[in-house]
């Protein structure tokens, strides 16, 4: 592992994926995140499939929608997962919601996505997901995947974004075997693990 990857793993490492970041905090992490960057392996990250595919797990951002998951009183932000299908250039966002037994959520988004350069992605949000994960029957974001894909339904709330015209573009700034940068349209920063 370089020096800058372990630098920057180490930074965000007690920060509970932003959530408890200070503005210092902050600014370390994006001034390691650009250290990180220049020493890119993969400078084409959109035409490397192999290396996308899979799982990804949150491990910083400083999104605002995503960090607002955590503020509803009792309950906690779990785990985060961007899921990568590039044969379908499908994209499934998965934020687990836990804290109170039975009441544990899921809140998630499914999107395509259309390469628009090397590094660069547009993303068009298609359908947006929340309920109780025992209503729901999650187990994994790989289940839950296949069932969205066959076409279930989950109630109570499972609607399409079609319409709306949800959309925006995210730039893959690092990408190795094992971790992956993103920075998107809303000044948004995303560090992720690949989860198995």
């Amino acid at each position: 592992m370089s020096n800058k990857k372990a630098e920057l793993l180490e930074a965000i490492a007690g920060i509970n994926r932003g959530l408890l970041a200070t503005e210092i905090d902050k600014v370390k992490v994006l001034s390691l995140l650009e250290q990180l960057e220049d020493h890119n392996p993969t400078p084409k990250p959109v035409e490397a499939p192999d290396l996308l595919e899979g799982n990804w797990r949150l491990l910083y951002t400083n999104s605002r929608g995503i960090l607002g998951l955590e503020r509803f009183p009792l309950f906690q932000l779990g785990q985060v997962y961007q899921c990568i299908r590039t044969a379908t250039a499908q994209v499934y966002n998965i934020a687990e919601i836990v804290g109170v037994p039975f009441l544990e959520s899921l809140v998630s988004v499914a999107a395509t996505f259309e390469p628009l350069s090397e590094r660069r992605v547009n993303v068009k949000f298609e359908r947006s997901i929340l309920g109780l994960k025992g209503l729901m029957g999650y187990r994994s974001p790989n289940e839950f995947i296949s069932q969205i894909e066959s076409g279930k339904k989950f109630p109570p709330l499972d609607f399409s974004m079609e319409n709306r015209e949800q959309k925006g573009w995210l730039d893959i700034t690092y990408l190795d075997d094992d971790l992956r940068v993103g920075r998107g349209n809303e000044g948004n920063v995303f560090i992720l693990s690949k989860d198995g």
